[in-house]
C-alpha cells in the first residue's frame, strides 16, 4: 500500500537524520519549500512537520524555525547581530520571498531566517513596506543595462524587456510589488524607464505618448510575469503542477469547452498540435514581437523624414 504523501516526507527526514545528512540543530526547509520539493499541498507539508515534532524528531526554535531535535541550532548558516547590515537583511528577505512567496514575508520571518531578535532588524528597516522597496531595488540591479546600447530603438526596447523579464522570472514575487499607478523612486527601476525613453527619443513622440509607450511595455512584461507567482502558489496549495492539474481536470474542461456554445474556441482547440503548452517564455517572446511590430507600424505612419529603427 502506498504511503500517504505526508508520511513520505516524514520518512525522508527521519532517513536523513539517521544517516547523518541532517544533524541536531540543522534547520529544515520551510513549509512552502517542502510543498514545492515534494509537489504536495501546503497542508500536507505542514502535517509532516507537525508529525515530526510530535515524534520529537524536530523542534521549533524561536527566531530560528524548525530544526532537528537533540541539540542547539547550528550556527554555521547564520551570523550574530554584530555584523548585521541592511544589505544582509534585504538578501535574507529576498530569499524568503523567492522560496516561500510574498505572503510568507514578514519582518519576523526574516529575523527567524537570520536567527536574530525581531527588534534588531527594525534599526535598519522601519516597516515591511520599506523592506519591499529595498528588495525591489536590489532585484532590478541584478540585470544592469549595458553602457553602450545596441543600434536602433527596437533592439534597445527588446533588450530592456528581456532583462526585466529575467528579473521577474528570478523573483516571481516582484511582479506583485511593482505598482503602475503608484511608482516608487527606485533608482534601478528608473534606469529601465530612462533606457526606454532614450530609445524612443528619435521617434518624435510627445512626452505623453513616450510615457504611455514606456508604461505599456512595462505592463506587458509585468502582466505575464504576475502569473509566475500565481502558478507557484497554485502548485504549493494543490501539490500539482500545471500539467498534472490539466490531466486531472481535462475531461471536465472539455465537456464545457466543446459543448457547442463556444464554436470558435472549440475549433482552435481541436486544431492544436499534440503536446501544445502555454510556456511563459514562448508567450513572452511572441508577445514582445507582436507588441514591437504594432509600435513599429504605428510609428511608420507618422509624417517625417525618418522612421525609427
Amino acid at each position: 500500500m502506498a504511503l500517504a504523501p505526508y508520511q513520505r516526507i516524514v520518512d525522508d527526514v527521519k532517513r536523513q537524520v539517521r544517516t547523518g545528512a541532517l544533524r541536531p540543530g540543522d534547520r529544515l526547509p520551510s513549509t512552502r519549500e517542502l510543498a514545492r520539493r515534494w509537489k504536495v499541498a501546503l497542508a500536507t507539508a505542514a502535517h509532516a512537520l507537525r508529525t515530526l515534532a510530535q515524534e520529537e524528531v524536530v523542534k521549533t526554535v524561536p527566531r530560528v524555525g524548525t530544526v532537528v531535535a537533540g541539540g542547539p541550532p547550528r550556527a554555521g548558516s547564520t551570523r550574530g547581530s554584530a555584523d548585521l547590515t541592511r544589505e544582509r537583511i534585504v538578501r535574507a528577505a529576498i530569499a524568503v520571498a523567492d522560496d516561500e512567496g510574498l505572503p510568507a514575508l514578514s519582518i519576523r520571518g526574516v529575523a527567524a531566517k537570520l536567527g536574530l531578535p525581531v527588534m534588531s532588524l527594525y534599526r535598519y528597516v522601519a516597516s515591511k513596506d520599506v523592506l519591499l522597496f529595498m528588495m525591489a531595488e536590489v532585484a532590478f540591479a541584478e540585470e544592469p543595462l549595458p553602457a553602450k546600447p545596441p543600434q536602433g530603438w527596437r533592439a534597445q526596447l527588446e533588450l530592456a524587456a528581456r532583462l526585466e523579464w529575467r528579473v521577474f522570472k528570478r523573483h516571481p514575487w516582484l511582479a506583485r510589488v511593482v505598482n503602475l499607478t503608484r511608482p516608487q523612486p527606485q533608482e534601478n527601476a528608473l534606469a529601465f524607464a530612462d533606457w526606454v525613453l532614450r530609445a524612443l527619443a528619435e521617434a518624435r513622440l510627445s512626452p505623453q505618448e513616450a510615457m504611455r509607450v514606456h508604461v505599456l511595455l512595462h505592463a506587458f512584461v509585468q502582466g505575464i510575469a504576475v502569473n509566475l507567482e500565481s502558478e507557484a502558489d497554485a502548485v504549493a496549495q494543490s501539490g500539482m503542477n500545471d500539467e498534472e492539474f490539466m490531466r486531472r481536470n481535462l475531461d471536465t474542461f472539455l465537456r464545457v469547452a466543446t459543448s457547442g456554445r463556444f464554436p470558435h474556441f472549440e475549433k482552435v482547440l481541436n486544431g492544436l498540435r499534440p503536446g501544445f503548452d502555454l510556456d511563459f517564455d514562448e508567450l513572452f517572446e511572441m508577445g514582445l514581437r507582436v507588441w514591437l511590430d504594432g509600435l513599429e507600424a504605428r510609428l511608420a505612419k507618422r509624417p517625417g523624414p525618418s522612421k525609427p529603427r
